[in-house]
């Protein structure tokens, strides 16, 4: 159980205990005598298996189900704790220095709830938030805002974050309407691009496309990479249909004309025929 001593929430010592006995069995993993797999494994071998995890909570996430997502916690939560401990064995840092690091840096930057600060709402919290990060010792060497959006995160939600530390400063657009207008005008660039031959011109154009989509997406309160995904699994989820309904008529969709596909795409999205979702909960 987890109590409140005074503004500060501490796990009780079941908590702990749990976790201390996966740090203990992540050591003895590691150890003489542990697991072969586990044993010859690097921080950089490591990598693919900490985005799988991650990309499967947030699968959970999706799916609603507290009890998959309480398993896929664990397991990215083992990761975690597999790169403290890997750490630990080259006399960088352990498991405790990273808890540490992070208590600190929740209690320095919600000062409103650790100290005498006021704020009037969530957005005087980003703000505050970021003022705070400048001036902490990892920010050296951060000349800008825009600076420590992770390069390897995926290109819409890189862009919808880069768009965010921009527009925390002042710098956004007042209306949505304005970031649509934006849209219009790089998709003209881009025709003008496509109709011109030009090469690296198109896929230039094509990206100022993209952020401006994730641009207004943003300030439609609408997560891009949410949209795109959900658009992803709509378009697949009707193909699948049209594959069954293609088999039933004895057919396979290379046999068949655009033309036919066609007719069977919009049978699909018309609900005419079952397996796609229907165009009024969000086709395309």
């Amino acid at each position: 159980m987890a109590a409140t001593t005074g503004r500060l929430l501490v796990a009780g010592n079941d908590t702990m205990d749990e976790f201390d006995t996966l740090v203990g069995i992540m050591a003895r993993l590691r150890g003489e005598g542990g697991c072969p797999w586990d044993r010859q494994q690097t921080p950089e071998s490591l990598k693919g298996y900490l985005l799988e995890e991650a990309y499967e909570v947030l699968e959970a996430v999706d799916s609603a189900d507290a009890d998959r997502l309480c398993g896929e916690l664990g397991d990215l939560m083992l990761i975690i704790v597999f790169y403290a401990q890997l750490a630990t064995e080259a006399g960088q840092f352990d498991i405790k220095a990273v808890l540490r690091r992070i208590n600190e840096k929740l209690r320095y930057r919600h000062p409103h709830v650790f100290g005498n600060a006021q704020v009037s709402g969530a957005e005087e919290v980003l703000v505050n938030w970021e003022r705070l990060k400048r001036r902490e010792p990892d920010a050296k060497g951060r000349g800008s805002v825009v600076d420590g959006v992770a390069k390897t995160l995926p290109a819409l939600l890189r862009a919808t974050e880069t768009q965010k530390r921009a527009a925390r400063v002042g710098f956004d657009w007042g209306e949505a309407s304005g970031a649509r207008e934006k849209i219009s005008e790089e998709l003209r660039e881009l025709d003008e691009a496509v109709a011109r031959h030009e090469g690296d011109g198109i896929a230039e154009e094509l990206g100022d496309l993209l952020f401006a989509v994730v641009n207004y997406a943003r300030l439609l309160n609408v997560s891009s990479e949410d949209a795109l995904q959900q658009a992803t699994n709509r378009f697949a989820q009707r193909f699948r249909a049209m594959e069954q309904e293609a088999a039933k008529r004895g057919r396979a969709l290379d046999e068949m004309t655009l033309a036919e596909m066609d007719e069977l795409w919009e049978q699909v999205k018309a609900g005419s025929i079952p397996g796609g979702c229907q165009e009024g909960s969000g086709g395309g």
